[in-house]
């Protein structure tokens, strides 16, 4: 009685030096079809990378500079006008108990600041004279670039303080500058840093509020109020701000949360982040198909070797799982590599930008998964070819 003979299975360890067998004697070859899948894989690892740094940076400047800032302006109202803010505005806001502390400032119509006498009227460069007081940069997390703040003396006297962009563009950020405001002359006495949750104050130039009422002819109605709530009180003091602020008509009045404007920047940014996923996710697919162009050419070139493998016993799983695992190593070696470029070229851009470093760990692991599905879906074609040849087709040449 004879006994039919088993095919030997291939251990898996056999199978993976197999297919790294075949990319050894390739090398070039094997390089530029990895290197296709690391461009992809390191377009999106960066893109995400990029993206999540610069929401790391966000949340950190938010943790700094405080997301219980809240602002309250004159509405439009249904005729067109612009609603008046009362003069006791801050003092009424002052009166609600979780409020920390308020400021106000109000754009003073009519009034522009110039550089000299020689400058044509209506050059302002869209710079605002506005009054304030001198409790203004503890709310709005306010900073000195240079010079100093205004001072019981100088918020009543012609002294300015210009934002970091209404400096820029008046070309004066030495203190003692004389600028000209209306009919005076006003001594700069400070220039400030950017202040990101109050943008608007980066492109004005900021007098004392007695000064404007004494000089620049100001009403004394202010145009903003700013405050400062307990961080668990936020929401509350929002919802009664308006009726305090204006009793009769809470209508006239616009609440907004600054911190708001840093989320919903970021928010529209990531729609950028999914067209530069997507651009990626191009770039991967074309990887994909260099691997599949690949492996058909090394299917093509090898059929010497797949013959006498037959020959020798080699079942058709045997060589099917071969050019497999080699289209897998080939997906694998990019993606790991895209891996390591994507994350190389966050971390740089990070530190040019200033950003903390943050690479999900999710989007490296899902680049690298999607490298072995593209070489599967890739390397399968080439591998169940390889896997019909019957060795005396195979031996026979082309």
């Amino acid at each position: 009685m004879t006994r039919r003979l088993r095919p030997a299975r291939l251990r898996p360890a056999d199978i993976v030096r197999l297919g790294g067998t075949g990319l050894r004697t390739r090398p070039l070859r094997v390089f530029l079809s990895a290197l296709g899948i690391a461009i992809g894989v390191a377009a999106m690892t960066a893109v995400v990378g990029i993206s999540a740094s610069g929401r790391a940076e966000v949340d950190r400047r938010l943790d700094k500079l405080g997301t219980n800032l809240l602002r309250a302006a004159p509405a439009e109202r249904d005729d067109g006008t612009r609603a008046k803010l009362p003069k006791e505005a801050v003092a009424m806001v002052q009166r609600i108990g979780p409020v920390q502390r308020a400021a106000q400032t109000a754009v003073i119509d009519g009034a522009r600041i110039y550089r000299n006498e020689h400058i044509p009227i209506g050059r302002t460069g869209s710079i605002d004279v506005t009054a304030t007081g001198r409790g203004l940069l503890p709310v709005i997390g306010g900073h000195l670039k240079s010079g100093s703040w205004l001072t019981p003396a100088t918020e009543r006297f012609p002294g300015v303080v210009l934002g970091a962009t209404a400096a820029e563009r008046l070309g004066v950020d030495t203190p003692g500058t004389r600028l000209r405001i209306g009919q005076r002359w006003f001594s700069l006495a400070g220039v400030l840093r950017p202040v990101p949750l109050a943008p608007e104050i980066d492109s004005s130039a900021l007098v004392g509020w007695p000064a404007a009422e004494t000089y620049l002819g100001f009403d004394g109605h202010p145009t903003t109020v700013y405050l400062r709530a307990q961080d668990r009180q936020v929401t509350a003091v929002r919802d009664v701000l308006a009726p305090t602020v204006s009793p009769g008509h809470p209508g006239d009045v616009a609440i907004s949360r600054p911190s708001d404007a840093l989320a919903a920047r970021e928010a529209t940014e990531s729609t950028l982040t999914g067209l530069l996923l997507g651009l990626g996710g191009v770039a991967l697919l074309v990887g994909g198909v260099g691997v599949g162009n690949t492996m058909v050419i090394s299917v093509l070139e090898r059929r010497g070797e797949i013959g006498l493998r037959r020959a020798l016993g080699a079942t058709s799983g045997h060589i099917r799982g071969q050019f497999l695992t080699e289209a897998l190593l080939l997906s694998a070696l990019g993606g790991l590599g895209g891996t390591v470029l994507g994350t190389g070229i966050t971390a740089g851009f990070s530190v040019l930008r200033g950003w903390p470093t943050e690479v999900p760990l999710w989007a490296a692991g899902a680049g690298i998964a999607a490298t072995l599905l593209i070489g599967a879906i890739a390397g399968l074609y080439p591998a169940i070819r390889a896997g019909r040849m019957a060795p005396a087709q195979a031996l026979s040449g082309p």
